[in-house]
Order: C-alpha cells, then sequence, then structure tokens
C-alpha cells in the first residue's frame, strides 16, 4: 500500500498546520479578564531577536464608553504616546516547551502600568493565555486572547 500525491500532501499539511499553531505570531483577540469583553486586536510580530513584540492595531471600546486615544500616565518610552500602534508587549521568549513564553513584558496604557509578562498557548493554538504581574506571577491577573484568522 503506497502513498499517493494527495495523501502525501494531506500529511505535510496537517504537520505545518502544528507547526503554525506553535507560533504566537499574528492577530489575537484580547478579552478583557474583568468583563470578559472584547478590549483590543493585538498583532504579534517575532523580532529579529527571537523575542515577541505586540502591536494595538484596533481598540475595541465598551458601549457607551470613549476610549482613551494616549497614554497619559505612562512612563517613558510611552509617555503620550497614542494607544491605536502602541507596542504593548514586548520581549516574550519562546521556551523549550515551545507553548510557554515568558521573560517579557506588557503595558497597560489605561493604568500607565509596566508589567512583567509570561503567555502559554493552548494545545489547538487557537487561544493564548497571558499572564502579567508584579514580582511574584502567582499574585498577578490573566488574560484570555483568541486567535483571529483572516
Amino acid at each position: 500500500m503506497g502513498f499517493n500525491k494527495f495523501g502525501l500532501t494531506v500529511i505535510l499539511a496537517t504537520l505545518s498546520s502544528g507547526v503554525f499553531a506553535k507560533d504566537i505570531t499574528g492577530t489575537w483577540q484580547q478579552i478583557d479578564d474583568k468583563s470578559g469583553a472584547p478590549k483590543a486586536l493585538i498583532q504579534i510580530r517575532k523580532e529579529a531577536n527571537n523575542t515577541y513584540t505586540g502591536k494595538i492595531i484596533k481598540v475595541t471600546p465598551l458601549p457607551g464608553y470613549t476610549p482613551r486615544e494616549r497614554c497619559n500616565d505612562c512612563p517613558a518610552p510611552y509617555s503620550n504616546t497614542p494607544i491605536l500602534g502602541m507596542d504593548v508587549l514586548k520581549g516574550l521568549t519562546q521556551q523549550a516547551n515551545q507553548k510557554l513564553y515568558n521573560k517579557g513584558s506588557i503595558i497597560d496604557p489605561l493604568a500607565g502600568k509596566v508589567y512583567s509578562a509570561q503567555a502559554k498557548l493552548n494545545e489547538s493554538g487557537n487561544r493564548l493565555t497571558l499572564r502579567a504581574f508584579m514580582g511574584v506571577s502567582s499574585l498577578g491577573r490573566s488574560q484570555t486572547w483568541i486567535r483571529q484568522h483572516n
């Protein structure tokens, strides 16, 4: 029983989709951990130094709420930076377990605070659990980000 070209193509497509699922590059819907509502679209890219950076590409305001346009209370280099287009996630490093990322930082542009960040990609590659914390990870907060397929 031999493989035909179709069977080989299906196997290669399956294997390569698993490879893509292990990477966090792409567009993610940030879900607010308090309200459960969508907050923003974040585009994550891989940098030349093999770290990951996430930029806000769309803000999703809650009904009746006018979103802030600039990061007013943020430390340098974020001071007075437009929130739309801001790199809010920086320095995430993929670990040997390819679903774990750590050593990053994330800024909350509404509170003006910078937190340490780590993330875990689920098995399907469609959900990213991002944990932001100061000092000890167990004292932080987690958000779920959902991969957006274009």
